[in-house]
């Protein structure tokens, strides 16, 4: 017991968190949502220099290139930004995996790009909760670990991508080979709850843009020799509500297309998103939906092109899933901070890391709400109580306690 509080008393001294606080503010400051890419520049750049407290080599990654459908159903390349990546001890035989990402929801436009007080220990502004307050929780409570002399050969990662709001279809490949390997992750995003509440399992997603090419024609001189895009996407809107279940939903979310009152319309794009709760679910809709096309493509004499598919796969959680939320949890017990978890409908880059056989917990940062909203909130002393919760962890999967 003494030498345990011992290494508690050592970790917590470490944790600044007055110079926790500046950096949110100071990192808050800088707009980043995902197409602001010189925003994204000097974010990467300050976060490379941040985390230049840490021994090891920092990287900046290129991203993997994006497509997109535009409304014309036109595909073209999606800029993103680079992504950062720390490697520690890249020898080592036991390494772990943290990540956390830069980028906001908030783009250079938004009304919503300053901070405020709303009373002495909750802070209102861009991305302070979702994620610039996780990345400072990561970044303190691995130079605590460091600094405590408790990690022994302990060997990690870091990656910070740059486009986790919109799917990190930029980073995926990345996230995929840094995960290979590593014995267990943590990922920063806020608690699900205010009061530090975990996300335990969660759901998948997928996102599609489909994009069919009908024949225009008069509609009163000679309808019939038309073939509707329109029509044939409304069409595809019924089935695929027809192909909801118990584990699946589907949201038709915007139809794009269409021309003059007295023209057939040659030209449509459907969006939509998916949300699995199961691998069976996601991948006997990927199958399905395969078949309904070929079948609007045949009965309405209309070209159709899918594009996109699920970016994120279910993350469920199994028995060493659960070891690693029950270490969190006797961490948390040690330092007196409560853990508990629910299942969630939200998904992040814990779902792209489980997929890849790693044990994950993907809520490890601050305490807060109201995230991708105007009024987004920081609750300002989580900032040392969390990087205290992640400290503890990494030095206990350091002992050997999580194998």
């Amino acid at each position: 017991m003494q030498q345990s509080q011992a290494l508690h008393t050592a970790l917590i001294e470490r944790i600044d968190a007055p110079a926790m606080l500046e950096q949110v503010q100071v990192w808050s400051a800088i707009n980043t949502g995902t197409a602001n890419l010189s925003g994204l520049a000097t974010q990467a750049d300050a976060l490379a220099e941040a985390f230049a407290a840490l021994p090891g080599e920092i990287e900046l990654v290129d991203p993997a290139p994006v497509t997109a459908i535009d409304a014309n159903g036109r595909e073209y390349e999606k800029p993103h930004g680079r992504h950062l990546v720390l490697r520690v001890r890249p020898q080592a035989n036991r390494r772990i995996l943290l990540t956390g990402h830069m980028d906001t929801v908030f783009p250079a436009d938004h009304t919503f790009q300053n901070q405020q007080w709303l009373d002495e220990e909750t802070l209102n502004g861009p991305g302070v909760a979702d994620m610039k307050g996780g990345i400072a929780v990561m970044l303190h409570a691995l130079v605590a670990a460091e600094e405590s002399g408790a990690l022994g050969t302990l060997g990690y990662d870091v990656m910070i991508n740059s486009d986790e709001e919109t799917g990190s279809l930029a980073s995926a490949t990345l996230i995929a080979e840094l995960a290979q390997g590593k014995l267990a992750a943590l990922t920063y995003e806020p608690a699900a709850l205010p009061d530090g509440t975990l996300a335990h399992a969660r759901g998948g997603t997928g996102n599609y843009s489909i994009t069919f090419t009908g024949k225009s024609a008069h509609a009163g001189r000679n309808p019939h020799e038309g073939r509707n895009a329109i029509v044939a996407a409304a069409d595809l809107i019924l089935r695929l509500k027809s192909m909801e279940r118990e584990d699946l939903t589907i949201n038709p979310a915007k139809l794009e297309g269409g021309a003059a009152n007295n023209v057939v319309p040659d030209h449509a794009v459907l969006r939509f998103n998916i949300r699995p709760k199961s691998t069976e679910a996601m991948e006997g809709f990927d199958n399905d939906l395969a078949d309904v096309l070929a079948a609007i493509e045949r009965e309405h004499e209309v070209g159709v092109h899918r594009h996109g598919g699920v970016t994120r796969p279910p993350k469920p959680v199994d028995a060493r899933a659960q070891a690693l939320f029950d270490l969190v949890k006797a961490c948390g017990e040690e330092l007196g901070q409560p853990i508990r978890w629910q299942s969630s409908g939200g998904v992040c880059d814990g779902n792209n890391i489980a997929a890849c056989g790693v044990p994950v917990v993907d809520t490890m940062g601050v305490r807060g709400g109201a995230i991708h909203s105007p009024q987004e909130f920081l609750i300002v002393p989580s900032l040392a109580e969390r990087a205290a919760l992640s400290a503890l962890v990494i030095t206990r999967i350091a002992n050997g306690e999580f194998h």
